[in-house]
């Protein structure tokens, strides 16, 4: 992907512990994980509950310790920063979440919420921050005189774009979005994935889009990284990785997206049974590929020996003993190919629409 953007975060095989019993070995939530984030682009985090998604945000916010590994933010290593190191990365990154609801301070106004991260970096001049204010306010699509109003005074979607402007008040390098546009519906969610997607273009920013759609990810992500019980099965461009799945954990979330033809949304239903239970990730994996006991192309192999990530022509890392074989032996290709690639991006655009009836 673009390899000319220089990256704003690497993640370099980083591995988090979470102790559960006394004298049981500690739970990898992340298990040797590797990511870019590229400046202007927005690199994918995908994968079921339970799968690691949110930990690694934390650990790159600073909010869990690694285990080993590091994460790089604009070439500094943050995964050994003291408290007040760690503040000072507020102006270079930023976090939007779930809930607007729980991010905003309900006795606040939007004034003083968008206010707190410039003063967090010690900026205290009102009138930078006014003007600050306003311009992103009117970036997010709001009056600036929302500033003298309060949360509740705007709808789920609004208070949104009111965290969004509040991410970007320090002209960070780096937001993640984590789930960001999950609780909302489909309208006013494909306002926020297009706005996400005029200001990166407007401010250059990188974003880190953790999300468990796949449509949604097909929409905005340039590159995604697959994650199952915290390891990678799979990373590389959005459109090869989504529309010619090299693992089959890929595939079978590519099969748990709706699409909006019954006929093939009936196929893909079907096939989405050979690949088990899709609640599967906290189930207990073998010593070999954690995705083995929902997998219908696993062999011995694939139970004794973890697959090393192995780079493929077209770029993408895949974790398999069995690529390219179970491709062919893949039996469920009528639920992909009932919706050509090309149908697939139109229904998606048509599902992501900001303007809709």
């Amino acid at each position: 992907m673009t390899q000319e953007h220089p990256p704003v975060l690497e993640v370099r095989n980083i591995s988090v512990g979470f102790g559960r019993r006394r004298r049981e070995p500690l739970f990898r939530a992340l298990d040797d994980v590797s990511l870019t984030v590229r400046r202007g682009t927005t690199m994918g985090l995908v994968g079921e509950s339970g799968s690691g998604k949110s930990t690694l945000a934390k650990a790159v916010l600073g909010l869990v310790p690694a285990q080993s590994g590091s994460v790089h933010l604009l070439g500094q290593d943050t995964t050994r920063l003291s408290p007040s190191e760690r503040r000072k990365l507020g102006s270079s990154l930023q976090a939007v979440f779930q809930d607007p609801n729980n991010s905003l301070n309900p006795s606040y106004t939007v004034g003083r919420s968008l206010a707190e991260p410039m003063k967090a970096q010690g900026i205290r001049s009102q009138q930078t921050i006014a003007r600050r204010t306003a311009k992103l306010l009117e970036d997010v699509g709001l009056d600036p005189a929302s500033a003298a109003k309060y949360p509740r005074d705007f709808s789920g979607g609004q208070r949104q774009r009111i965290s969004i402007a509040r991410a970007l008040m320090t002209e960070p390098q780096l937001v993640i979005c984590d789930e960001s546009v999950s609780a909302l519906d489909l309208s006013v969610k494909a306002q926020i994935l297009n706005l996400l997607a005029d200001l990166q273009d407007g401010h250059g920013v990188g974003y880190l889009f953790i999300s468990h759609d796949m449509s949604v990810v097909r929409h905005i992500c340039h590159d995604v990284t697959v994650l199952y019980r915290g390891q990678v099965m799979e990373a590389g461009p959005t459109r090869l990785v989504t529309h010619e799945p090299a693992h089959p954990y890929t595939r079978a979330l590519v099969l748990a997206a709706p699409v909006a033809n019954p006929q093939a949304q009936q196929r893909r239903r079907a096939a989405t049974a050979a690949y088990g239970r899709m609640s599967g990730a906290t189930a207990e994996a073998s010593s070999g590929c954690p995705f083995v006991p929902r997998c219908p192309f696993a062999t011995d192999q694939c139970r004794r020996e973890r697959p090393e990530p192995q780079t493929l022509t077209d770029g993408r890392v895949v974790a398999c003993h069995r690529y390219p074989e179970w491709r062919q032996e893949d039996r469920a290709d009528a639920p992909l190919s009932g919706v050509t690639s090309g149908d697939a991006d139109e229904l998606d655009n048509q599902r992501l629409k900001s303007e809709t009836a």
